[in-house]
């Protein structure tokens, strides 16, 4: 059965299934990339592409990411870029953006041969034509076409790229700029042939489970409903079955970020200044690179729940390793400055559990008293700054306003918008993925049947405070500031 519409997103989880049952089993090999290709595409004729010999290729690329490796050998590999482009799956979309369609009459108008500055449309024998040696992709002709004959189309990596990180390079693929690229993984979400995928670091966190050392798990609160009809206990207790020493909720990070964001934002406030989230690294990312003098003097210097987390493990057992699961790849990123040791995804949480023939749902679990449902809730748009207004109440603070970004489009107007000092809100909280971490890149299930059954399960703990969560996990001499 497969669990993804998207037959490049089951591949890939296929691939990630593979590698992780010959990790367990200690069966990973020199030959394993051609191993998982001949057994995923076992016949002689190509269902997907070209050949036979390109699907096998893809496969091979695949596996290499899903054993930590870039899809092709590079030299000088930059670790910190999780977004890759798998190049023998890119090569489906149409290369050239202005394109002159079959609507096309020839018509006495000849509007787009007027409009184009650069000689490079020509009348043929029944139509336009386009000398793509000589066109600029300016546009002109298209918005000169009275009849709509000529359309402007878009690759999906470089249309949903918020950042212009994506660019076509002469051999026609896909190339990301590493300066530009914030690894929101939102090119990765729409490429429809699966040809960017981020960087897998499963084989390491397996080995650590392998060799039975103190590793908890840490896990974002939008894992709730991802594992078909499992609740949260159940999730939990199959994590630890598959050799987690404890899990732990990033929720309960979450309760103390919004407890001690109250104060900055207070302060901010006080001073007549903004601030921002620093939750979504993404968002972080696009506000460092792409709007550094706003980064320096709005964004929060909270840690992120993850992280805020990982340090209040790490007090209390010195010597552990901890490991974040979630639906974010740029999480992957923000690892690599923290003391988070490794990062996986739900995808590849699911893939573990499979490989062990682990199911969540027929899992024996007692429920657990945890954190607060306003800490669960960051994980959809919006909740961040809900948690910080319910922490300002009560601890009986004067409310501030807060505007939410929802997508990474939103975040960059409302970056600029702080840049020219005309935001107007007190917080600006900003998510990458529209409607939050629940939509984000490395889901498995879709977003309104996750945020039902998360909406269901919280309404055991609907009446508790954030406060409780604080009681019960002290924060009080552990530094949460970046």
């Amino acid at each position: 059965m497969s669990l993804f519409d998207h037959e490049a997103r089951q591949f890939k989880f296929d691939v990630l299934r593979e590698v992780s049952k010959r990790a367990f089993d200690g069966k990973l090999n020199d030959d394993v990339c051609d191993e998982v290709a001949n057994l995923l595409i076992p016949g002689k004729h190509a269902e997907f592409r070209c050949c036979i010999y390109k699907e096998k290729e893809i496969i091979r690329q695949r596996t290499r990411m899903a054993l930590g490796k870039p899809p092709v050998p590079v030299e000088n590999d930059n670790k910190r870029q999780i977004v890759r482009v798998i190049e023998a799956a890119c090569d489906g979309c149409s290369i050239h953006k202005i394109q002159v369609t079959d609507n096309c009459r020839k018509c006495m108008a000849k509007a787009c041969l007027s409009a184009c500055k650069f000689d490079a449309i020509h009348m043929g024998e029944d139509h336009a034509f386009i000398d793509y040696d000589k066109c600029k992709e300016c546009g002109a002709c298209k918005n000169a076409c009275p009849f709509n004959a000529i359309v402007e189309t878009q690759r999906p990596c470089m249309k949903s790229c918020p950042v212009d990180a994506i660019r076509m390079g002469e051999d026609g693929l896909a190339k990301i700029d590493e300066a530009k690229c914030i690894n929101c993984g939102a090119c990765q979400a729409k490429c429809p042939f699966g040809a960017i995928e981020d960087m897998s670091w499963m084989l390491d966190v397996i080995e650590l489970l392998k060799k039975k050392e103190e590793v908890y798990a840490v896990f974002a609160p939008a894992i709730q409903g991802q594992f078909d009809s499992a609740t949260l206990p159940q999730i939990m207790q199959a994590m630890r079955e598959l050799g987690f020493s404890d899990v732990y909720e990033a929720a309960i990070g979450a309760d103390a970020v919004a407890w001690y964001e109250k104060e900055d934002a207070k302060k901010h406030k006080a001073e007549g200044k903004k601030i921002t989230t620093s939750c979504c690294p993404a968002f972080v990312n696009m506000a460092k690179q792409h709007f550094p003098t706003v980064y320096e003097s709005s964004v929060s210097h909270m840690v992120s729940p993850m992280v805020a987390t990982t340090r209040y493990l790490k007090k209390h057992h010195p010597n552990c390793k901890v490991v974040f699961v979630g639906p974010c790849v740029a999480k992957k990123q923000e690892v690599q400055d923290s003391e988070v040791d490794f990062c996986i995804t739900f995808e590849e949480l699911g893939a573990m559990f499979v490989s062990r023939h682990i199911s969540p749902e027929n899992v024996p679990a007692k429920e657990e008293d945890t954190a607060s449902a306003y800490g669960r809730f960051f994980s959809v748009g919006g909740g961040v700054s809900k948690a910080v207004a319910v922490a300002l109440k009560e601890n009986n603070d004067e409310a501030v306003t807060a505007e939410y970004a929802d997508g990474s489009d939103a975040c960059k107007k409302a970056l600029l918008m702080m840049k020219v000092n005309r935001f107007q809100a007190d917080i600006l909280e900003g998510m990458a993925c529209q409607g939050g971490c629940i939509c984000g890149p490395a889901t498995i299930e879709n977003m309104p049947k996750a945020k039902a059954r998360m909406t269901k399960e919280n309404l055991a703990i609907k009446d508790k405070t954030i406060a409780s969560t604080l009681e019960k996990y002290d924060f009080s001499d552990i530094d949460l500031h970046r």
